[in-house]
């Protein structure tokens, strides 16, 4: 029960100091991610975390594209 409390009591105070993730891009790729990854071989988490690189680096790109077309 003692462990218990504790955890909890770690999971709350982290949660509550977390500050939010500005990672456009990175819950789209991730989810696809990992559902491929899931279906190609059970490697769901592996297949989140490239989809969310890969997701977050897109969204990058466009972004950059964006401002590059309002600039002219």
């Amino acid at each position: 029960m003692r462990k218990t409390l504790i955890c909890l009591s770690a999971t709350l105070a982290l949660s509550l100091v977390a500050a939010p993730a500005f990672a456009k891009g990175c819950l789209k790729g991730a989810f696809v991610g990992g559902a491929v990854g899931h279906y190609a071989g059970h490697h769901g988490y592996l297949g989140a975390a490239a989809g969310c690189a890969i997701g977050h680096h897109r969204a990058k790109v466009r972004e950059r594209e964006m401002e590059r077309q309002n600039a002219h």
